[in-house]
């Protein structure tokens, strides 16, 4: 309900918008009077633009703040498991322990595939790009469980996002084993989630006692939790925006996979090793950071569009980096290199002054090469963290009545022409 109104004055005439107050961030202004009036709203990139009505997230990018349900994202990551995060995010809080456990259950009774999804990874070259396979087998998994896909069923979308959400550590354990020419290892059920991913990532059929690293299990499910969700952003939008047409939730699940692939959004940590490798080596540290100052060279990991300030998810991501390395005693010249980076950024004052922080991306990439992840995978594990954040936004969108997507646009092109033939065009 609108709390008060501001009036739009447009060709003498008066028109009442309606300003709507949220519990959190600014207040909305309904622009509903603009069409009556014969205008549209033009909003390149949706800057200022909430299509949307939502209770899963906010984001405070001037104070550093990320709230899932209201509770802020450091603490989530370091006093609960993904699966947890998961769970508040679709029912709206925190599971007690009945609830963790029945949830926790079904998540582990549908970790496995179909055997015959297994012939659509021999479709794709071996050197495909994981996220093209992962676009590819998310979305022919409608093709699978087409028997509960009515979805105005509340049943039917809560078993849904219970496939999706434990499928897809086994599906992106499957994309990188493919690539790698290596056998697929089913999804062991004793594990936890982030064990149950490194194991289908790295054990062999001959590691018969395969042993898990406390250290890499929680930092997985740390990188997992820090990437669940973050409110309207390209990729969820594009989710709410394939389900707004009554697409069924896997192919809207593969549409967010598309999004997110870009290198401005789900990309960013893989352009971070990228960019690495560009520098080479850190005696060129200095003279790149010069690049940057002079807008010669892009600095990839530092910064973020929503945070004016430190991102929150960057210290949780920090703390858990400094943990394994140090766990590990590894010594990669790109991680030493990565680290003088992150030193110049936090004293520099052009780096400070400019809030050029490192953010979540320049650590989690950090974390996934030392754990030997491939950086060709890193966007994989962000779509699976995020397929928690997508489908939850897909539920609460399916549980009250919402309109078909359909933005406007500012046309600049040609006015109405006459058709000449081919021979009388000049």
């Amino acid at each position: 309900m609108a709390d008060n109104q501001a009036t739009l004055t447009l060709d003498g005439k008066d028109y009442q918008l309606p300003i709507t107050e949220g519990t959190l961030g600014p207040s909305v202004i309904e622009v509903a009077a603009f069409q009556q009036a014969g205008y549209w709203t033009y909003d390149p990139g949706f800057m200022a633009t909430a299509p949307v009505e939502s209770k899963i997230t906010f984001i405070d990018g001037g104070k550093g703040e990320l709230l899932h349900r209201g509770y802020p994202i450091d603490q989530l990551a370091n006093n609960a498991e993904y699966l947890e995060v998961a769970y508040a995010l679709i029912h709206g809080d925190l599971p007690n322990a009945e609830q963790k456990a029945d949830f926790f259950e079904k998540i582990r009774k549908h970790t496995g595939v179909h055997d015959q999804l297994r012939k659509f990874f021999e479709g794709f070259r071996r050197d495909a790009h994981p996220m093209a396979i992962m676009v590819g087998v998310v979305g022919a998994l409608s093709a699978f469980y087409h028997e509960d896909l009515d979805i105005s069923n509340e049943e039917h979308r809560e078993i849904t996002a219970i496939r999706l959400i434990a499928k897809m550590p086994t599906l992106a354990a499957m994309s990188y084993k493919y690539s790698q020419g290596e056998p697929f290892m089913y999804p062991r059920n004793d594990f936890n989630y982030a064990e149950n991913f490194l194991y289908m990532m790295f054990a062999t059929p001959a590691d018969v006692d395969y042993q898990t690293n406390d250290v890499i299990t929680r930092a997985m499910d740390k990188i997992f939790t820090l990437h669940a969700d973050h409110e309207q952003n390209a990729s969820t939008s594009t989710v709410r925006l394939a389900g707004s047409t009554g697409a069924n939730p896997y192919a809207c699940i593969a549409a967010g996979i598309a999004a997110l692939w870009g290198p401005s959004h789900g990309g960013a940590n893989e352009a971070v090793l990228e960019m690495l490798d560009e520098i080479g080596s850190v005696e060129n540290v200095p003279e790149f950071m010069e690049k940057v100052k002079s807008r010669e060279v892009k600095l990839m990991g530092f910064g973020h569009r929503v945070y004016k300030n430190f991102d929150p998810r960057a210290q949780v991501m920090k703390e858990t980096c400094d943990e394994v390395l140090g766990a590990l005693g590894i010594n990669d010249p790109k991680l030493e290199l990565a680290m003088a980076l992150e030193k110049i950024a936090l004293e520099d004052p052009f780096f400070v002054e400019r809030n050029l922080y490192p953010n979540v991306d320049f650590y989690s990439g950090i974390i996934l090469k030392a754990i030997g992840i491939p950086t060709s995978m890193f966007t994989v594990i962000f779509s699976l963290a995020r397929t928690s954040g997508w489908i939850s936004h897909w539920l609460e969108m399916h549980s009250a009545p919402f309109k078909i997507g359909r933005p406007r646009q500012l046309y600049t092109g040609e006015t109405q022409r006459d058709f000449v033939t081919v021979e009388d065009r000049k």
